[in-house]
């Protein structure tokens, strides 16, 4: 009799298939490209595996006020369910289906192509993350195939903008969708062995700093707001290396420093002119908060060392706005749901487990702090995540599926 796993395994094309659909979506973000076509299209798997399954889209008038710039680009959802007549516990799996924008010459194929290579299938969200929904969605496939029944309810959220801010994605549906888990696997954070208990959160800012434009041939008419910017950008490498003191121990005895990158993004206010003194300059600040850490402290205390550094500088006159930021979260791995996916990951794959903390950023937070629930993540992962040739390796594709039904074959809860 045929197990999910050799299931699985016999249906490597299909999944080759099923990772090429997905990216065909250009689910770019921003500004939120055809998530309609995509929900859509994954509303009608889960239906196919089993699960009822509906969309769920935030009111209009929360992501006009939420995102105006892409207020004609509806946001939705999608929610599958199975109950599992005797089942205690429900596991929920979550996924984004949103990619971020695509730059530079690919190699192997356009970046929606989907194109299989030595092993890898390429474009952009092979490895970010439609790979995890694929591989997903062949094991609840598996399991109704071969009639195995999972031993947990299942619930599967697949959801929007974890690529900006979630905040109409996973962010709202665990504060509005009817989803009552018990446990909760984010489907990135962790890949091969390493199984992930949690995740660093980030801080973005822009800082403007302001100036006085003048002629060109009359400087000390004018405020030089480069000049300013320059001084202030200097001064935050004491306050870089204030932070990098700061450590986290992961559980595999990883350690970790708190980090700051300046300059994402750097411009200059209208008017600029080789000629022209600049009166605005503005520039990004990227800090990533450490998993024990808080958003809130980070960024008072960046706050604050900005205002004291600009007030050192003379005539440097700044403001300073939120762009966006997400929480760090850590479960140690005490649990026996990690125990279980740790031994999932081990039958599959054959080798050690280690618990690990991503230096990225995942909606795992939303589950573990909002509901209070043991989080993890793990999936297929990949290579080039946001670059150029993002890939998936097909036999971790393969591999990923089978221990999600594992997962639900062995764990109760």
């Amino acid at each position: 009799m045929m197990t999910p796993s050799t299931y699985i395994q016999a249906r490597k094309a299909e999944l080759i298939g099923s990772v090429q659909k997905l990216v065909s979506f250009q689910t770019v973000n921003p500004p939120g490209a055809n998530y309609d076509a995509i929900t859509r299209h994954l509303e009608r798997a889960l239906a196919g595996c089993g699960l009822a399954a509906k969309r769920l889209t935030p009111p209009k008038k929360l992501q006009q006020a939420t995102l105006p710039e892409s207020s004609d680009h509806p946001r939705s959802n999608v929610l599958g369910r199975l109950r599992v007549p005797g089942a205690r516990k429900t596991l929920h799996f979550n996924a984004h289906y949103d990619v971020v924008p695509v730059g530079g010459q690919w190699k192997h194929g356009g970046p929606f192509s989907g194109k299989v290579s030595g092993g890898w299938i390429y474009g952009r969200g092979t490895a970010d993350m439609k790979g995890s929904i694929a591989a997903l969605l062949l094991a609840l496939e598996a399991l109704r195939a071969t009639r195995a029944t999972p031993r947990l309810n299942v619930e599967v959220s697949f959801t929007a903008d974890e690529e900006t801010d979630s905040l109409l994605g996973a962010g709202w549906l665990v504060e509005n969708a009817p989803i009552s888990p018990d446990y909760a696997l984010v489907m990135e954070g962790g890949e091969a062995d390493r199984v992930c208990c949690g995740h660093n959160g980030v801080v973005w800012l822009e800082v403007e700093v302001q100036g006085r434009a003048a002629h060109g041939s009359r400087p000390d008419l004018g405020i030089n707001a480069l000049e300013k910017m320059c001084g202030l950008v200097n001064a935050l490498e004491t306050h870089k290396a204030q932070i990098a003191r700061r450590v986290f121990v992961s559980p595999d005895g990883t350690r970790m420093n708190a980090t700051m990158n300046v300059g994402g993004v750097f411009e200059q206010g209208p008017g600029g002119k080789i000629n022209t003194v600049p009166a605005l300059a503005r520039f990004t600040i990227d800090r990533r908060v450490l998993a024990d850490e808080t958003v809130d402290r980070a960024e008072r205390d960046l706050r604050e060392f900005l205002k004291s550094a600009a007030r050192r500088i003379p005539g440097c006159t700044i403001q300073i706005r939120k762009i966006s930021d997400n929480h760090p979260c850590y479960c140690p791995p005490a649990s026996p749901f990690f125990g279980a996916m740790a031994e999932s990951v081990q039958r599959v794959r054959r080798e050690p487990v280690e618990f690990s903390v991503s230096t990225g950023f995942t909606d795992m937070h939303f589950f573990s702090h909002h509901l209070g629930i043991p989080t993890l993540g793990y999936g297929p992962g990949g290579r080039n995540e946001h670059g150029v040739d993002e890939r998936a390796c097909v036999k971790d594709l393969v591999r990923t599926a089978q221990i999600y039904a594992d997962l639900l074959c062995t764990f109760e809860g």
